[in-house]
């Protein structure tokens, strides 16, 4: 981050003064200046309550004659690739109904990710985009990243020339690339997530999603079996202590999940690996080269699967949705951010929380 300066804004009590990680001068005609990232170094929230959670597809039919009608002309629909990934043009997110957003639901399950394009949903309003995710779930404030000012259920996607933040965290490793499930340490992860990017540079800057389902069906039978019987340590410690480290505010203290290896799908009833190389830290009662093998083998088997895999080019009007609890995902930072003529990529995430992860014959995640 280039630029760190401060402005004031009305608080429930006082005012909280807010850090701005970006330039203002170089977004004075930004038209979604009111979007770019700032850090609340002053609100700590309390631990995340368990709560009960009803997943909204268990209510949508299966064939979805509401959200994939059959009398609407400019719907089109097409899968990304055989196993992940859908594409929706000619329907807009911010006119479904309950009843699609249901099927919304499911077919996010089925598919992991579904990508809607042409979308008007980046131009709504922050507390119908807010409402549109919560129908899916509690929304989740993220514990040490950028926010949107005034909405910490926001959270900002930001890589420019003056907040290379996301970069630099990258900067030891070759790549790039690394797959992860949003907050998989907390004790209830997310379901459904929400991106909507403001700002997309012409080239580059695409996601990648991979298939968490496809990834354990790929494995042999005795494998399988050794996985299902299994639960794997997920932690935030590491992003807390990093954050920390690089003077960040942590606004909630982080914690550590026992989750099951594979879990099942509250309505799908899929199951699919629930481990990935961002948080998984070990898996629980192996010794230290047990698990450190397995999971070498997990990690790589998810990050080089590419026949079940899918890559996403963002373009004006995209909005992504996908299934947490049966993807992992990763940003592909492929682009130089101080080359104008690459442009700026720039958005928002809103993270739903789901149900507690349930494996086979019921083996539930487990903390301290």
């Amino acid at each position: 981050m280039s630029t760190t300066t401060t402005t004031k804004t009305a608080a429930e009590s006082e005012p909280i003064t807010l850090t701005l990680a970006y330039d203002k001068e170089i977004h004075e005609e930004y038209n979604y200046a009111a979007y770019l990232p700032v850090y609340d170094e002053k609100t700590h929230f309390p631990p995340l309550q368990p709560f009960k959670f009803h997943d909204r597809g268990l209510a949508a039919a299966k064939d979805k004659p509401s959200l994939l009608s059959k009398s609407n002309p400019d719907l089109q629909v097409s899968k990304l690739t055989p196993v992940i990934g859908t594409e929706i043009r000619g329907l807009q997110l911010s006119k479904l109904d309950d009843r699609q957003k249901d099927e919304l639901a499911l077919l996010i399950a089925e598919r992991g990710v579904v990508v809607f394009r042409g979308q008007d949903f980046k131009d709504i309003g922050i507390d119908r985009q807010k409402a549109f995710g919560r129908y899916f779930g509690p929304l989740h404030i993220h514990p040490v990243g950028a926010h949107v000012k005034d909405h910490l259920e926001l959270h900002n996607i930001y890589l420019g020339p003056d907040n290379e933040y996301r970069n630099k965290r990258r900067s030891s490793r070759l790549t790039t690339v690394g797959y992860h499930s949003d907050v998989s340490y907390e004790h209830q992860p997310p379901g459904i997530t929400i991106l909507t990017l403001l700002s997309v540079p012409p080239t580059g800057g695409d996601t990648g999603w991979t298939s968490q389902t496809a990834a354990y069906a790929r494995l042999s039978p005795p494998i399988r079996t050794l996985l299902e019987g299994l639960r794997a340590e997920h932690s935030g410690v590491p992003q807390a202590d990093g954050a920390r480290r690089d003077g960040k505010f942590v606004r909630r203290e982080p914690v550590s999940s026992d989750h099951p290896v594979v879990r099942v799908h509250p309505a799908t009833g899929q199951k699919a690996l629930f481990v990935n190389p961002g948080f998984t830290k070990r898996i629980v009662g192996l010794r230290d080269e047990e698990s450190d093998a397995l999971l070498k083998l997990l990690f790589s088997h998810i990050s080089l699967g590419q026949d079940f895999q899918v890559r996403v080019r963002w373009e004006e009007g995209t909005v992504a949705l996908w299934d947490n609890r049966v993807t992992a995902h990763t940003a592909i930072s492929d682009y130089n951010v101080h080359n104008p003529q690459e442009g700026l990529r720039h958005g928002f995430r809103i993270t739903t929380l789901a149900d507690r992860p349930t494996g086979v014959d019921g083996l539930e995640s487990t903390w301290e």
